[in-house]
């Protein structure tokens, strides 16, 4: 038996949703502004995933129009009934909440079924013994839905309102357990005070009482090294135990701390008690596992974009247009056609891949003999960092808020350019204070390191920009038209 390392997806997963199918089991998070959306995962021993695919990846299903950063997708619900994968999920940002189905969860998914009568973000679903649907939102309200027509019956009602003290009761997912349905929200913001609190009742529509020892979890008021503990879903174990998957975060840089990599995904035991559920803590490392893991499947660390597709990892701002992004013109390399002059804007042909350590190194070879672009660190549209290649020329570009600024420029050699980045966590630099700083520079032929800058990487983090997401590390194009050899992501 080996231990579990939390968090089980790291980096910018957060809102997990998970069902289990016979021996496998599902997740997806939420996405927001990128496309395509909802990363959609599979595992045998939920503890180690592999994505699958993106729920959302056509723009007829998708649409993202004027998103900006924090809008587009939120909290999607994943279940499976009778033979069919049902998603539900609203978009902030023009759609509502939508409905999508599918067979074989790495797709195809249906084009999106509209939900104009569900009452509010956050959708669940969840289905009564004579087949009757209920879709229960945050606030907290449900009403009866028909999935064929994608309308309501009846009027919306309010079910339960959560903690009288706690703000935002939202995340809802309402479950059979035994002789009760539960009712479980999130509540308390997202930031230090999020929580887990959870209610029974005899039937889906209640009346229901909530647990005596709410919140169930939560990690506010702690120094405990995962923060942001909420949004949780209940799934049973290979063995059939019980157990959470949730959101929450790793500052770093001391205290308060900042945390840069959004929202990750961890795993947390539960018991019973009294008909109750009892949640252990999501820490960084839990008792060995119960039954035998999977050995993980490792990520490579390389693109040489020999495949005619990009792969599920790779997300891209809002859109990603054939035109303006492929790699079969030529074969073996990305090209990026420009559409917008900066990561400022909302235009920007941006690729890229979620910073999921803390301690990274990205390098790519980049063309711009045709164009300006290059290799960015992005949190959203105010704060970003990137090393731009120009011709003969690479200019290390900082986005702090409303200021923008050359901090560096040096002259290159005409031809493709290696770019790189390096993430380094300060407890590796003694001197330093934040979670994080960002080296920016080249390399020679020979493979010769050249820093150009050191950026503070506390402002690319949601303590200093907001929001939710987290960093996405990749490749853009400014104007006219950039090529990508490669792209190489390597951890510690």
């Amino acid at each position: 038996m080996s231990v579990i390392e939390n968090p089980v997806l790291s980096g910018f997963h957060p809102d997990p949703s998970i069902c289990r199918v016979g021996e496998d089991y599902y997740l997806v998070c939420s996405s927001f502004e990128y496309f395509p959306g909802v990363p959609i995962f599979h595992s045998r021993d939920l503890v180690h995933w592999t994505q699958i695919g993106n729920v959302l990846d056509r723009p007829e299903q998708l649409r993202l129009d004027g998103a900006r950063s924090s809008g587009g997708i939120y909290a999607p619900t994943l279940r499976h009934r009778a033979g069919r994968f049902h998603l539900i999920v609203t978009n902030v940002s023009g759609q509502g909440n939508i409905l999508v189905t599918a067979t074989d969860p790495a797709g195809p998914w249906s084009d999106p079924i509209p939900l104009p009568g569900v009452p509010g973000i956050d959708p669940d679903l969840a289905w009564d013994e004579d087949g009757t649907c209920w879709c229960t939102v945050a606030g907290v309200k449900q009403v009866r839905l028909d999935l064929e027509t994608g309308q309501t019956i009846g009027e919306p009602r309010a079910v339960w309102s959560g903690t009288p003290a706690a703000k935002a009761p939202e995340a809802p997912h309402l479950y059979r357990i035994g002789e009760y349905w539960y009712l479980m929200i999130a509540e308390g913001g997202t930031e230090r005070g999020h929580a887990v609190s959870i209610a029974r009742g005899p039937a889906p529509d209640g009346p229901f009482e909530p647990c005596p020892a709410n919140p169930i979890l939560t990690h506010r008021g702690t120094d405990h090294p995962v923060q942001n503990t909420g949004h949780a879903d209940l799934v049973q174990g290979p063995d059939d135990s019980w157990w959470m998957v949730l959101l929450g975060v790793r500052p770093g840089g001391g205290t308060p701390g900042w945390h840069v990599l959004g929202r990750e995904t961890f795993l947390a035991p539960v018991t019973w008690a009294d008909g109750w559920p009892v949640v252990g803590e999501p820490a960084l490392e839990l008792p060995a596992s119960p039954w035998p893991l999977q050995p993980p499947v490792v990520p490579a660390r390389r693109d040489d974009f020999d495949d005619s597709r990009l792969g599920p990892q790779w997300i891209s701002l809002r859109d990603r247009p054939e035109e303006d992004c492929a790699t079969k013109e030529p074969p073996g390399w990305l090209t990026l056609r420009a559409r917008g002059a900066s990561l400022d804007g909302l235009d920007v042909m941006f690729v890229g891949r979620r910073q999921q350590d803390r301690a990274c190194r990205v390098r790519t070879l980049i063309d711009a003999s045709q164009g300006d672009g290059g290799l960015a660190v992005r949190l959203d549209e105010q704060h970003h960092y990137e090393i731009e290649a120009r011709a003969g020329e690479v200019q290390v570009i900082a986005r702090i808020g409303p200021l923008r600024s050359v901090v560096a420029s040096s002259a290159v050699p005409s031809g493709p350019t290696v770019l790189r980045i390096d993430v380094v966590p300060t407890e590796q630099i003694t001197s330093r204070t934040g979670p994080d700083h960002i080296v920016l520079g080249v390399e020679d032929p020979d493979g010769v390191f050249t820093s150009l800058a050191e950026l503070d990487g506390r402002y690319l983090s949601t303590e200093v920009a907001g929001g939710f997401t987290g960093r996405v590390i990749g490749m853009y194009a400014a104007t006219g038209t950039v090529r990508f050899d490669w792209f190489d992501y390597e951890r510690p």
